[in-house]
């Protein structure tokens, strides 16, 4: 499983958050604690919005720990709305294409979990994907896929309902497919200025997300950035986070 964090609120450079804390994210690509392996060195990512309506990117196929350019970005760009993800592949290959977080125009998402039976899953999700935005695919991932799904759901116009649709439309698939590994996912979906979060499984077991409110700053992670859980909030199992800047507009349930 992937670990991965999403900040909105007073601009501050990244590596307050990728690099400094105790059990940073970086910390997390080599120690993660709630994963299913410790170890997330299939590539990483990091995507913020700047000066441009649409978000920079900066993705690549080695470990958060092993590349100086991430340390060296990080202390230099400062933003107040980014997203950061490091990766564990459950099975597809190690490409910067894989690499989250994608983008799409204004739009920005990233993914943790698995899409059970996704080898037999991944024509019909990708016929949820309008052709426009397929040709934007570059990637194999079930996560890049169920991305793009979400603007054929309906995202643009209403976010939450376009999510609440792309879980229905897995979880149908996988009936009909008779198949029983679970759908597991916890999600990050932002258009630049309000970030919506998901915490689901199909199971009793949806990968672990917290989120954490300071004085102008809010954030949404796998795993606390801390040893003491102090003030760390667990999103519910099957809601979804609805933010704006450093506030908490709505928690959710999407069943």
């Amino acid at each position: 499983m992937c670990r991965w964090l999403a900040y909105s609120g007073d601009e501050i450079f990244l590596e307050d958050l990728l690099f400094k804390p105790e059990h940073s994210l970086v910390e997390q690509s080599q120690h993660a604690t709630e994963a299913k392996v410790a170890t997330n060195g299939d590539g990483f990512g990091v995507g913020w919005y700047g000066q441009q309506e649409e978000p920079g990117l900066y993705r690549e196929i080695m470990p958060a720990w092993n590349d100086c350019n991430l340390r060296h970005l990080a202390r230099q760009i400062k933003s107040s709305h980014f997203f950061a993800h490091v990766r564990a592949s459950t099975g597809t290959a190690t490409s910067r294409a894989n690499c989250h977080p994608f983008a799409y125009e204004n739009w920005m998402g990233m993914h943790n979990g698995q899409v059970g039976g996704y080898e037999q899953l991944r024509r019909p999700l990708e016929a949820h994907i309008s052709d426009c935005h397929y040709l934007n695919r570059m990637g194999t991932t079930d996560s890049e896929a169920l991305f793009y799904m979400l603007f054929c759901l309906g995202l643009e116009e209403n976010p939450v309902k376009a999510i609440c649709r792309m879980v229905s439309t897995v979880e149908t698939l996988q009936k009909e497919k008779e198949i029983t590994a679970p759908f597991r996912c916890t999600m990050a979906i932002t258009d630049g200025k309000r970030l919506f979060s998901l915490r689901h499984a199909s199971d009793s077991y949806a990968p672990s997300l917290y989120w954490q409110k300071q004085e102008g700053r809010l954030v949404v992670v796998s795993e606390p950035l801390s040893v003491d859980r102090t003030g760390w909030n667990k999103v519910p199992e099957s809601h979804v986070l609805i933010s704006e800047g450093s506030e908490v507009l709505d928690i959710v349930s999407i069943q």
